[in-house]
């Protein structure tokens, strides 16, 4: 493998809205479950391939050209974890793991891992398409949260978030995130200052209503405390504000410029 293939390669846009054959790669050993996901989901006008090892998994991940990958967390070869760690050291392509009902465990580890979303099994398949469907309105060019330009940098002390590109860097210096981190990075940004409430952070990026039991938003913004660092001029980055929300603290120099 050459080293620019090695580069982490950036969000891909989103091909559209509404069933346009967005590519979705199912790595999961149940075969039954693997025939009955590919029946629904290409129904619904997505265009399906199935993988029942995680190693394969993780290399048809990297080597094709996916909008989505759902992930089982049990796997042979290498388990679901694995696989996106290898995953995640190149593409910040979408994935939604799957995970045991009631393990709250697998799905914080999942999420610090990098993945975008999680769905415990068994589930409903309309609630597998909603939330494919959720991740990918916010992935791509027209996924920007509250914006009111496609194409719009918005700068914070030492973070320049640009929403058409979908990049992020900290003092010049590129810092990669996920399809839901840069969602949440952009609200916290544009609200800097302010309080945002959890629930609406929840509804924003994730699409969905709150659930107390739902720690998604939770393990994203320590996800991005660990990328931007926890300090800027000495204040917390990203405050929580006990049974509300968080906080992104707004420098001195920004005051002015931040309604």
């Amino acid at each position: 493998m050459n080293a620019a293939s090695k580069r982490l390669k950036p969000n891909k846009p989103v091909r559209g809205n509404g069933p346009v054959g967005e590519k979705i790669l199912v790595i999961d050993d149940d075969a039954e479950l693997c025939e009955l996901v590919s029946e629904y989901l290409e129904s619904e006008g997505f265009e399906i391939d199935t993988e029942g090892n995680g190693d394969h998994g993780a290399d048809r991940a990297l080597e094709s050209d996916y909008d989505l990958i759902i992930l089982d967390v049990m796997l042979p070869g290498i388990n679901g974890f694995e696989a996106l760690r290898r995953i995640r050291s190149q593409s910040n392509v979408p994935v939604l793991m799957l995970t045991a009902r009631g393990d709250d465990v697998d799905r914080i580890v999942g999420l610090e891992i990098g993945a975008d979303d999680y769905l415990p099994k068994p589930f409903n398949p309309r609630e597998l398409v909603a939330r494919i469907q959720a991740i990918l309105r916010r992935s791509g060019v027209h996924a920007n949260v509250g914006a009111t330009a496609l194409n719009e940098k918005v700068v914070i002390g030492d973070i320049q978030l640009d929403t058409g590109s979908r990049t992020v860097t900290r003092d010049t210096t590129p810092i990669h995130l996920t399809a839901m981190e840069f969602n949440v990075l952009e609200v916290l940004l544009r609200n800097a200052g302010r309080v945002v409430e959890r629930e609406s952070l929840v509804e924003q990026v994730l699409d969905r209503k709150y659930s107390p039991y739902d720690r998604s938003i939770d393990v994203h913004v320590s996800n991005l405390r660990k990328k931007l660092g926890h300090e800027i001029e000495g204040m917390e980055r990203i405050k929580s504000v006990r049974q509300v929300g968080y906080l992104y603290a707004l420098p001195s120099k920004d005051v002015d410029t931040v309604d």
